[in-house]
């Protein structure tokens, strides 16, 4: 007992608690599995399976939550380490000690990189990185990557474009190869791209059924018209019709570069060991632009405006309202993030109700105004959109408005938001940023993105700090500042015959009535 950390019981015929039991366990069978420990213990009149942690100096504030505070948890934290190669390319890691790591290229491209003619080129690409490679074929590469138990992934955004490979750590070497040869010499081949450009318009047709994602790129078409912000990460399905593999190559050529690549990694992984092979494999990457035309992002201007989508045949509206907000880098972006989490989120199928914290979910569930409802913040290099989607039916949709906007905007947040709302919005907001770190896939996630997005990681315990320096006078002003006189962008989609947007401009005119008065 004193050289471990008991996790989790299960028990054939009643719940023990280990930590408090003084019955000594004789142990049947040792199975380990990802940093973990599974045994086979016999308790007199039982047996069960036990999850255990064995106890690393570097984990011990992680692993025994209950014998330190909340502040030395972050304190004990792994640091992350960060090293750049002679063309550019930053290594950086977190070294935590499970038998596992997740390590992958996270780089600076995605559909705002693109223009009208090419939109979803990134996408395209992410699917052909698993088509094989000029040394790997797709059977060989799938072969290669089951033989070590791993699952390799890639994803797209707006902004960022990532291929990434779990496994073992004793396998790092070998993923880092693999994914220097997806990435680097990715077969591009005519007749894999007429393969995948059927798969590609099969995953557009299927995401049209997710109503949600389909809401949100509108809001961005509307809200950023006639920017690349504007594009959509899939494209739309004539570029999928029409996409060469010229314009892949294009792509690559453009936007791959040494300088706008992360090389990050979490786990079982040893700093001076993954710098050797991120050299061994990415130093002939290259960091020159042909004839130094370099890729310059344009500047994206936000649009108060709406766009609908009207289908009398769904049963519920899905409708969408933000303001710009803050960019990646910007210092109001802690104080809106304690703003959103004041608000809160609301799921009819959860439970809470009437009880819940957030006065808006606790009227919707009483009121019955909507099904769902989350406020939402998404940032850039250079802008954001702040704002709240929720899906309810057409006869709510002018509630939902109301009220999401007196919890939201004018109301609220800019004038009203007490010490307690603030303090309840830090401690929702802490938790959130802590849960989000579960494993060591999105520890490397959130490398590879700070990293990009600030140069650096930025530690949880920094994120705590600019936390608990938000007051309510932070809140109230840096909300007003993005929210007061400030003209929505509104995208609907589904049954909203009764949806006006007029009634939203004449609600936003009579709250600044009331804060003059």
């Amino acid at each position: 007992m004193s050289n471990e950390s008991y996790i989790a019981i299960s028990l054939g015929r009643k719940a023990l608690n280990i930590l408090s039991s003084s019955i000594c366990p004789s142990i049947v069978g040792i199975f380990d599995h990802d940093g973990c420990v599974l045994r086979l213990v016999w308790f007199p009149g039982y047996i069960c399976t036990l999850w255990t942690y064995q106890r690393k100096p570097i984990l011990l504030s992680l692993r025994r939550q209950s014998s330190v505070s909340y502040a030395q948890s972050l304190a004990g934290a792994p640091e992350t380490r960060l090293t750049a190669l002679d063309n550019g390319l930053r290594v950086a890691s977190e070294e935590t000690g499970h038998a596992t790591c997740t390590v992958g290229l996270w780089i600076g491209a995605g559909s705002r990189y693109e223009s009208e003619k090419n939109n979803g080129a990134g996408f395209f690409l992410e699917h052909m990185a698993f088509k094989g490679t000029k040394k790997h074929p797709q059977t060989a590469l799938e072969q290669e990557v089951e033989s070590m138990g791993a699952h390799l992934s890639a994803y797209t955004s707006r902004e960022h474009t990532a291929y990434y490979m779990k496994t073992l750590a004793k396998d790092l070497p070998k993923a880092v190869e693999l994914l220097s040869e997806v990435v680097q010499h990715c077969s591009l081949n005519e007749a894999d791209v007429e393969q995948q450009r059927a798969v590609v318009l099969r995953e557009l047709e299927e995401v049209e059924g997710n109503l949600q994602e389909v809401c949100l790129d509108l809001l961005h078409a509307t809200a950023f018209q006639g920017t690349p912000l504007s594009y959509s990460v899939l494209g739309p399905s004539s570029n999928a019709r029409t996409l060469s593999r010229q314009d892949l190559v294009e792509y690559l050529g453009s936007h791959y570069k040494a300088p706008r690549m992360v090389l990050s990694a979490a786990g079982g992984v040893n700093h001076e060991e993954l710098v050797g092979l991120a050299k061994t494999h990415f130093s002939g990457l290259s960091f020159e632009y042909e004839g130094d035309a370099i890729p310059v992002l344009s500047p994206c201007r936000f649009t108060g405006s709406e766009i609908r989508m009207r289908d009398d045949a769904m049963p519920l509206a899905h409708v969408a309202i933000a303001v710009e907000g803050a960019r990646v880098g910007s210092p109001d972006i802690v104080p809106l993030m304690v703003a959103n989490s004041i608000i809160g989120s609301y799921d009819i199928k959860s439970g809470g109700g009437k009880n819940m914290s957030s006065r808006l979910a606790a009227m919707a569930a009483e009121e019955n105004f909507c099904e769902s409802f989350q406020a939402f913040h998404s940032s850039y290099s250079d802008t954001g959109l702040m704002g709240m989607y929720f899906v309810t039916d057409m006869h709510h949709i002018e509630d939902m408005m109301h009220w999401s906007q007196n919890a939201w905007s004018v109301m609220n947040m800019c004038t009203t938001v007490t010490d307690s709302d603030v303090a309840r919005g830090k401690k929702s907001l802490k938790a959130s940023l802590v849960a989000q770190l579960n494993g060591t896939t999105p520890i490397c996630d959130d490398i590879g993105r700070h990293v990009l997005n600030y140069g650096r990681r930025v530690p949880l315990a920094e994120w705590d700090a600019r936390i608990n320096a938000v007051t309510p006078k932070m809140v109230r002003d840096v909300c007003s500042k993005y929210i007061y006189d400030k003209c929505p962008a509104v995208a609907a989609v589904g049954q909203f015959v009764f949806f006006n947007l007029s009634s939203l401009k004449t609600m936003l005119i009579i709250n600044q009535m009331r804060i003059v008065v």
